[in-house]
């Protein structure tokens, strides 16, 4: 039976011209805008896209005119491929641009691929984004007559080798120095708390990778001044998740701070501007001596390895 990997993300413009189509896609999705009416939601994506794709290109042109996130994707395949049986065809879908659900699901289909593992590159689950990338990836093949077996992942903050690799993280951006003298902070992507309210289990499982984490700590002897948890990316007025990063930083005495992107997989607008130019200046403001941001686990060993367990123990 021909078997297929299959890694889910959320994407990232490929260019400048693609950061409309992102923006559109994702506010349409049902799973970000939450309204019964297509309509309804069809012209609020149209709004917030019209005020926000200028503002998002000039974010992206100052990291290079794009996401990062297809090129350091198809370096972890690459890795991946090395490490896997050869006749299992490894390849990955983002959500809001290419390469998109249809395109791979054709791409499969031809390929005579019957069984396919589904690793959503999201630690923790949410309906916004797990959920999102594995209903759409199985609602386009079956639009197109494909009916392969399914075996999907919905989250893997506990994974063993997982941690390991964002120990190894922390590590890397802590260089040789001491840990006591620096605050660490994870920083996950916020969400609405209505979403949370009506029962999305995201705020609950990144707050319990946050407790697997200092046990690690305390098992390895690493001791930070203090370990937090905060949430950025806040979109709208509504009510999102607190405490958000920037009300933390003003919050920490110790002005050396060491930032962990604990829901991403994968280095992002984000990570490279939001947490890297965006907070480092308002750290800098705030009298930070050391702001660090770790990378995220992109094609480390480690998180090969990671996905590769996950693969092995679904197989």
């Amino acid at each position: 039976m021909k078997e297929a990997i299959v890694l889910l993300n959320m994407g990232g413009p490929n260019n400048l011209r693609e950061v409309e189509v992102f923006l559109t896609n994702m506010f349409n999705d049902p799973a970000i805008i939450r309204t019964k009416s297509n309509l309804l939601r069809g012209f609020i994506a149209g709004i917030i896209t019209l005020l926000r794709t200028e503002k998002s290109q000039e974010i992206y042109r100052s990291i290079g005119g794009k996401s990062p996130i297809v090129d350091l994707t198809k370096a972890l395949i690459t890795k991946l491929e090395s490490q896997i049986d050869s006749d299992v065809i490894i390849d990955f879908v983002m959500r809001y641009t290419p390469p998109m659900a249809k395109e791979v699901c054709e791409k499969l289909k031809k390929q005579g691929v019957q069984k396919v593992y589904l690793i959503p590159l999201y630690p923790q689950y949410s309906s916004t984004t797990t959920a999102s990338s594995i209903d759409d990836f199985e609602v386009t093949a079956r639009s197109i007559g494909w009916f392969p077996i399914t075996l999907e992942i919905k989250h893997f903050f506990t994974n063993k080798t997982y941690n390991e690799c964002l120990l190894a993280l922390i590590k890397e951006a802590l260089k040789s120095d001491d840990p006591h003298e620096f605050e660490l902070v994870f920083s996950a992507h916020g969400l609405p708390q209505k979403i949370v309210d009506q029962g999305d289990p995201y705020q609950r499982q990144v707050a319990a990778h946050v407790e697997i984490m200092k046990d690690i700590f305390h098992r390895e002897g690493i001791y930070f001044r203090g370990v937090h948890l905060a949430y950025q990316s806040k979109v709208g007025p509504m009510k999102w998740l607190e405490p958000s990063l920037e009300s933390m930083l003003n919050t920490l005495t110790k002005k050396k701070v060491i930032i962990m992107p604990i829901a991403f997989t994968i280095d992002n607008s984000e990570t490279d501007f939001e947490l890297s130019i965006e907070y480092a200046e308002i750290a800098h403001e705030l009298g930070f001596t050391e702001y660090r941001v770790c990378r995220c686990p992109n094609d480390h060993p480690l998180f090969v390895q990671t996905i590769k367990e996950l693969f092995e123990k679904m197989r």
